[in-house]
């Protein structure tokens, strides 16, 4: 089980006081890695630190309360054993060990050159306490801010696709011209044949090839793409995939361009004008 997280779970890294720690999130649930908490305190005996930690009391205690709370598939009277021995000068406790003989899930141990061992974050902020208690304040800060900077990026995210989905339903009812609209091309664009399909799509939309657009912009970053805005972006995907089924069609190049071009005036004449887009782009 603990595998499994690990393979589905996204990494992202956090720098708490010079410190990078590597954050897992995965099912609704953070793992923050130990060892890099660990690293702050000796980057060199991080393992002894951690098993230093669990041979304690009350880390078993709490190792053992949570995994009761959260894990149904834990393994109760294996816990109390080690309840009753820990603290003893006898006792020795590693992640390996806690994991199988508990069946444990709030500690994780990442094999390989990126990993190290992982606790759920209810976990890591105790850690991080015995630790020291100013590194689990500026952990928690941290941890935090990450946090909002995901949920704001999940909710425009959410916004975008919403917007998106209603410009599309009207695109075929809307009606007005504005600056951004594409020119018809000429019968000469039309015939030229474009040899790479990207640029046969830039010359629907943009009136020019990716070379022509450099050559005109020479100061500017990136690409012709990259300087488009959100319209141009929503239009060129839809041409992307009715590029597809007009090749399927066995139509030509030059076909499938003046169709194309057709289309890009159309749905940009929609988009322009759609009070949604407006809003989303102040």
């Amino acid at each position: 089980m603990p595998l499994i997280i690990i393979l589905m779970a996204k990494n992202k890294t956090i720098n708490v006081k010079g410190t990078e720690i590597v954050v897992i999130s995965s099912h609704e649930r953070d793992f923050i890695s130990i060892t890099d908490i660990a690293r702050h305190k000796d980057s060199i005996h991080t393992d002894s630190i951690i098993q230093n930690w669990m041979r304690n009391r009350n880390t078993i205690e709490l190792l053992g309360f949570w995994e009761m709370l959260y894990n149904p598939d834990f393994k109760p009277l294996e816990f109390e054993g080690f309840r009753k021995q820990a603290g003893l000068n006898s006792f020795v406790m590693t992640p390996k060990k806690w994991i199988e003989t508990t069946n444990a899930v709030g500690i994780i141990s990442k094999p390989g050159r990126y990993g190290g061992t992982f606790a759920h974050r209810d976990i890591a902020l105790e850690f991080a306490s015995w630790i020291s208690i100013e590194f689990k304040l500026f952990l928690l800060k941290e941890f935090q801010r990450l946090k909002n900077d995901e949920n704001d990026r999940l909710k425009l995210e959410w916004n975008l696709q919403r917007i998106l989905a209603k410009v599309n339903y009207h695109i075929h009812t809307d009606a007005i011209k504005e600056h951004l609209i594409p020119k018809t091309l000429s019968k000469e664009k039309i015939n030229f044949v474009y040899a790479d399909e990207a640029d046969m799509l830039n010359m629907a939309l943009f009136g020019m090839t990716a070379k022509q657009w450099r050559e005109a912009n020479p100061k500017a970053e990136g690409n012709i793409r990259d300087a488009a805005t959100i319209e141009q972006l929503v239009v060129l995907s839809n041409m992307e995939s009715i590029n597809a089924v007009l090749i399927h069609q066995g139509l030509k190049q030059s076909e499938r361009l003046q169709q194309l071009n057709g289309i890009a005036i159309t749905q940009m004449k929609s988009l322009v004008s759609n009070s949604q887009i407006r809003k989303l782009k102040k």
